[in-house]
């Protein structure tokens, strides 16, 4: 068994600057697990979102190791993966004298999430896309306005759920006002399903077919004028006498 550390003490990493024994690995090797305690499925923080919901997360669920600022250092990595996971292995933890030390290292790290998160006038802005249904569209668009601060209550919500909506939408979701946010994405739906199969003429529908008007009635118009032009000419030339080619003689 000794030999065996030895031989993986003296494997080196890549370009032979990290070692792969247990103790250079280890973030945490003098911490120890209590005996009994069940291996925790933590929520996973992947680098987006706000970092300071994931420590309350952590914290809820970490209750039973009763505030031991060790264990919470050294269980903390189990809830990261991706970015997050990388930017704690990459951590020198001889700056971590406490879990506050841990804790403001890792805010300060992913606090541009919270600096760029959405506001009520950037939900206004987020549109619909034509390749998105209008359910896939509302789930994204409320998963962004839950990211709010400070949140907004139900009926806002809808509010500026509703003020988001192009023109088709918007006109024929007015119902939905005062209602919770599930039943709006129903009324959507139904107005999603009418501008499909023609029983709700859409905006653009209505613009074409008033230019195809504007543009007959321009048609007829101008072919009035021409027959009344053509009309003119026709009777200002019968009531000009023919001239002669020869002068008249006088006796």
């Amino acid at each position: 068994m000794r030999s065996m550390e030895q031989s993986l003490e003296s494997i080196q990493g890549l370009s032979g600057q990290k070692s792969v024994s247990y103790a250079n690995l280890c973030m945490f090797p003098r911490v120890y697990l209590p005996l009994g305690l069940k291996t925790l499925k933590f929520e996973k923080y992947y680098g987006h979102g706000d970092p300071i919901t994931h420590l309350k997360r952590y914290f809820n669920q970490l209750r039973g190791v009763g505030g031991k600022e060790e264990l919470l250092m050294a269980y903390f990595g189990e809830s990261l993966v991706g970015i997050a996971s990388e930017w704690y292995m990459d951590q020198d933890i001889s700056r971590w004298h406490i879990w506050d030390d841990l804790a403001r290292y890792f805010v300060r790290q992913f606090q541009y999430n919270i600096d760029i998160a959405p506001d009520r006038n950037s939900l206004t802005n987020l549109k619909k896309k034509s390749s998105e249904s209008f359910r896939e569209y509302a789930v994204k668009w409320h998963e962004q306005a839950s990211r709010v601060k400070p949140p907004m209550d139900e009926i806002e919500m809808v509010t500026v759920f509703l003020q988001a909506q192009e023109a088709d939408f918007f006109q024929n979701m007015m119902s939905a006002m005062g209602k919770l946010f599930a039943e709006a994405i129903n009324i959507g739906e139904m107005v999603e399903n009418r501008l499909k199969t023609g029983r709700i003429l859409s905006q653009s529908a209505i613009r074409a077919t008033s230019q195809a008007i504007q543009g007959g009635s321009r048609g007829v118009a101008n072919r009035k004028k021409k027959e009344e032009t053509s009309m003119e000419t026709s009777s200002a030339r019968k009531s000009c006498p023919p001239r002669s080619f020869f002068s008249e003689r006088v006796p």
